[in-house]
């Protein structure tokens, strides 16, 4: 496929405005709530400007549809693995959102007990690194069990952060980050979803904080674009139809194809007859 097929199997619009892109996701949401008659929305806040556009986004809905007399909060869940480094980014990440809620679930003590549950029962995995990785997933997939179980109180949906820059790299965990009921990032590049923060009025710092998932703890703040091996401008050139070196037009290309098992629904034998 080439860059401009994979834009459009992603969503990715030739043009975009921030403030048009706004109205637009909060009145998707508002009327996902309306419609499915839900009564809350639930995501994690990291400190990250994909959850602080998408935290924001959805307090911004949820008074749009309490406006038109749809009973609905939205509840920002803090989720850290113990203490996190950047805990002062995800406070102003809040204090910018302002939810109706907050609710925070230290996901460690679940966490690190199904790895060693895990091992005890015979995982063969004994390198440190693997382990470390093994656990990466688990603290995603823990990330997600919290806000499933809090929106199924709540009557709720869960709302997810991933983008098109993500999407295009398989930069997310398989049922961790990637599974949600609604995902108002989708179709975004990184740099719009920077554009979306900053014409929300999001803090400078947490527009342009350098992203990292965080999830192994042998490297701690690993940036994404380090894990990667290219930089989130070059995905963004390849997704908006830019200039972007060959060699790293293709290992863009290369890891759309080898992650397009994460962005289907499972396998299944075809229909007899």
């Amino acid at each position: 496929m080439t860059p401009g097929q994979i834009a459009r199997e992603l969503g990715v619009d030739a043009d975009f405005e921030a403030d048009r892109e706004i109205r637009r996701r909060v009145g998707f949401l508002a009327g996902t709530l309306t419609s499915t008659g839900a009564e809350a929305l639930v995501l994690g806040i990291s400190g990250g400007v994909d959850s602080t556009a998408a935290g924001r986004l959805c307090q911004l809905a949820v008074e749009d549809a309490r406006r038109v007399g749809h009973d609905a909060v939205f509840v920002a869940m803090r989720l850290p693995y113990g203490s996190q480094h950047d805990e002062h980014d995800a406070q102003a990440a809040l204090a910018f959102i302002r939810p109706d809620r907050t609710l925070t679930v230290d996901i460690r003590p679940a966490s690190d007990a199904s790895l060693q549950t895990l091992l005890a029962g015979g995982l063969p995995v004994r390198d440190p690194d693997a382990q470390d990785f093994l656990l990466g997933n688990i603290k995603a997939r823990q990330r997600m069990i919290a806000q499933y179980a809090l929106a199924a109180a709540l009557r709720g949906l869960v709302v997810g952060t991933d983008h098109a820059a993500e999407a295009v790299t398989g930069f997310f965990t398989k049922h961790g980050d990637g599974a949600a009921d609604v995902a108002p990032l989708t179709g975004l590049t990184k740099r719009r979803v920077r554009a979306i923060a900053e014409a929300l009025g999001a803090p400078h710092a947490l527009v342009h904080k350098i992203p990292t998932a965080d999830l192994e703890s042998l490297r701690p703040g690993r940036s994404d674009e380090e894990a990667l091996g290219f930089t989130y401008d070059d995905i963004d050139d390849f997704l908006e139809g830019r200039p972007v070196r060959p060699d790293t037009a293709e290992a863009i290309a290369q890891r759309f194809r080898d992650t397009a098992h994460k962005r289907r629904l499972p396998a299944a034998p075809a229909a007899s007859g």
